[in-house]
């Protein structure tokens, strides 16, 4: 039985980044990736091209989009920052840019790019690889690890590190395996849930404007008369509802509201302006164009995939002239414009889900170094753990900082 330093569970980005930055503590690591290949899940995210953090001067303002379990990530964040993972990257040759909003992305573009420097990053440090690995059991004596039982032997070592992702993405790799050797360890694990996911609505035309882009729009979620979560800024249409970054960041408000009732989204295609600037503009739109057909007003008003669908729901004759819409009429079709139904009937699954909401508890970690307190030589790291935010580079911030830190402390 091969012995080492440290042994890492999973080769997505924490386990990376625990295992890399152990071995270069002079540690001997072993990496066990059950895919192929590291990075599977690298490799897709940001729609292939990875945003890898999220600009942010100030740590204490960044782990509030992380809600009540922000302040616990403030350790690894203070640990491995931002500037931190900037640094890491563009010193080992990878030019990175800041697109709006603050996140940062390869400025190739590229996923692929990331995943180049993290592979060069174990194999520079030393680490040991098996790919192809799966972890079967652990065992365990005397609330420690003693050895892990695999497809290619059994290993054993001083600490160990299990960063084996969520449930998000399964054709990655992410089947939740870690949440079971938690859970036989001692470790509470909070019920893991789909986090940045599309939303299914109740509607019949989402196809006919499938992946049109609505920027700079406004949605609300509303429920039980109240809204539960607002945002500004991009969505599109799916084939079965709606997706795209504010859709996935009011995801988990709907995930819950949905289960004690009904929720709707009002989408406003015009935040810019009141209701009564635009029914004053709408009114212009119909006094100029008085002696047309209704279906032709709509043209400077709405990109051309909705105008059908406007013409629709509006339920207003498209052959109507202009000049004899009622003010009843008009007022539907600028309740259209600023707060446009949209009724939910579920959210999407894991296999559309982003991240994992969810996972090891917290309470069961000592997050200041990342190891358990249940079993003396384990330590958690990435999206294991029950530690998840909005879309953004958030959640990878997330993985570079606890594996981070999970790894030089396991090495100390």
């Amino acid at each position: 039985m091969k012995s080492y330093d440290l042994i890492v569970v999973g080769g997505g980005p924490a386990g990376i980044f625990a295992a890399g930055f152990a071995a270069q503590q002079g540690r001997k690591v072993l990496l066990l990736e059950k895919n192929r290949r590291c990075g599977a899940k690298v490799l897709i995210t940001g729609k292939g091209r990875c945003n890898i953090t999220h600009v942010e001067d100030d740590p204490r303002n960044f782990v509030e989009v992380f809600g009540r379990n922000g302040k616990a990530f403030l350790t690894a964040l203070y640990a491995f920052g931002v500037d931190n993972v900037v640094d890491f990257f563009e010193q080992r040759g990878l030019k990175l840019k800041i697109e709006r909003g603050g996140r940062i992305f390869p400025e190739s573009g590229d996923a692929a790019s990331v995943q180049k420097i993290l592979d060069s990053f174990l194999d520079v440090s030393g680490v040991e690889l098996l790919n192809s690995c799966r972890v079967e059991k652990f065992n365990t004596a005397d609330q420690k690890i003693c050895s892990v039982v695999t497809t290619k032997g059994v290993f054993s070592a001083n600490n160990y590190v299990v960063a084996t992702g969520g449930l998000s993405y399964p054709e990655t790799g992410c089947t939740g395996d870690g949440y079971d050797w938690a859970k036989q360890t001692g470790h509470q694990v909070v019920p893991p849930q789909p986090a940045l996911v599309p939303i299914r609505l109740a509607i019949d035309w989402a196809a006919q404007v499938s992946n049109f882009n609505l920027k700079n729009v406004r949605i609300k979620a509303e429920s039980q008369g109240k809204i539960i979560a607002e945002r500004f800024g991009e969505a599109f249409f799916t084939r079965d509802g709606i997706g795209g970054p504010i859709i996935l960041d009011m995801s988990s408000a709907v995930r819950e509201a949905i289960k004690k009732g009904k929720v709707n989204l009002l989408l406003d295609l015009k935040p810019a302006v009141d209701e009564a600037t635009f029914d004053r503009r709408l009114q212009r739109e119909l006094e100029s164009q008085q002696n047309r057909n209704f279906s032709k007003a709509l043209d400077g008003l709405l990109p051309k995939a909705l105008i059908p669908i406007f013409l629709r729901l509006s339920k207003i004759d498209p052959l109507k002239k202009c000049h004899s819409v009622t003010r009843d009429e008009r007022k539907t079709l600028l309740g259209l414009f600023k707060g446009l139904e949209l009724p939910v009937s579920a959210v999407g699954d894991f296999k559309k889900a982003i991240v994992t909401s969810g996972g090891v508890s917290l309470r069961d970690i000592d997050m200041r170094s990342m190891r358990s307190k249940k079993v003396a030589n384990l330590y958690f790291a990435g999206e294991m753990i029950d530690l998840d935010g909005p879309t953004g580079g958030f959640n990878l911030q997330v993985c570079w900082s606890t594996g981070y830190l999970a790894g030089v402390s396991a090495a100390g």
